[in-house]
């Protein structure tokens, strides 16, 4: 049995305007020691699927049904002094954006020490000996030193590391990292994320990592799930996503080609996905993705496809999963 389990979850929220379907029939699990790589543009549901399992959800949110299970246990109906010794816990969360993610007015030491006092009855000073420890695990220089400094004295990829130290702290079994390099440069990036890969191989930890970049998700993940408007439009392992599969979600199909390669000619344009994800409000009838696919047919606009399973591993949710049949006109 999967480590982490979601089943057919619906996230919605309530303006004035009407409801905001923003997870709307999300299901994915992630393995023990696995990465579920979670993909999509903005807007498609990453964040709040992920901010739902720990219900760190905004004030008009709520779960209108579905299952989370994380380790046979049902989280959906958790009471929230129950949920607070999970956070932090046994799931963690590194956050999109550190410095605003980190408070100013704490030092790092003040700040990564709570996961230890909370969670695990350690004292001040046992709790800063601990923190030591874990700035020297994300390999930060200096440990001594930068404990007593701020975040705005740390520079990026630093004040990255010491979120990841602290979503780490207590030794978590899940992982959920929410775009986590995505505010650094591309060197700064390929450190964060090979440490992320060498923490997990060291502590067998399961992560479940958000992204719209596909590069990452590549080097990151086992499995892949592709999210669009509010639902899982393909789920596949990584190597059959990106191993040239016969079998391809449009929209996933899309983001492959829009990414530059190494043997793309100097001269040739890269095609992008047409027009922008749709309002939450305004979803257009049957397929979600209909009206930016180029291969659309009439029964796209007025029927939403299933997510159905292609082969052993791979589920997408469109009538016309066969890329070489839909790419020679052939609409059965």
């Amino acid at each position: 049995m999967a480590l982490l389990e979601v089943k057919d979850l619906k996230t919605f929220f309530r303006t004035k305007h009407g409801t905001v379907k923003a997870v709307n029939g999300v299901s994915y699990a992630v393995e023990t020691g696995k990465t579920l790589g979670v993909v999509g543009e903005s807007g498609s549901g990453k964040t709040v699927s992920a901010m739902s399992i720990l219900q760190l959800l905004d004030a008009n949110g709520y779960i209108e049904n579905g299952s989370i299970t994380f380790n046979g246990r049902e989280l959906t109906d958790l009471p929230l002094k129950e949920m607070y010794k999970i956070r932090g816990n046994d799931i963690s969360v590194i956050f999109q954006e550190p410095m605003t993610s980190l408070n100013p007015v704490f030092t790092v030491e003040r700040q990564i020490s709570e996961p230890f006092m909370i969670h695990q009855g350690l004292s001040k000073k046992q709790a800063a000996a601990r923190v030591i420890d874990m700035l020297k695990d994300v390999r930060i220089p200096n440990p001594e030193v930068v404990t007593k400094q701020y975040p705005h004295q740390l520079s990026g990829g630093m004040r990255q590391r010491v979120m990841i130290a602290m979503a780490l702290a207590c030794k978590p079994r899940i992982l959920i990292a929410d775009e986590p390099s995505t505010a650094l440069d591309v060197t700064i990036q390929a450190q964060i994320l090979k440490l992320m890969n060498d923490l997990q191989e060291e502590k067998g930890t399961s992560i479940l990592f958000i992204t719209h970049d596909l590069g990452v998700i590549c080097q990151m993940a086992d499995d892949v799930a592709v999210m669009y408007c509010g639902q899982v439009v393909e789920m596949a392992p990584a190597r059959t996503i990106f191993g040239h599969s016969k079998y391809l979600h449009p929209y996933t199909e899309g983001l492959l080609v829009s990414v530059p390669r190494l043997d793309t000619p100097v001269t040739q344009r890269l095609e992008a996905i047409p027009g922008s994800v749709p309002h939450p409000l305004r979803l257009p009838e049957g397929c979600k993705f209909a009206p930016r696919c180029k291969y659309a047919q009439p029964r796209c606009l007025v029927e939403e496809p299933e997510l159905v399973s292609i082969s052993e591993n791979q589920s997408i949710r469109c009538f016309y999963p066969d890329m070489e049949a839909r790419k020679d006109g052939k609409f059965e």
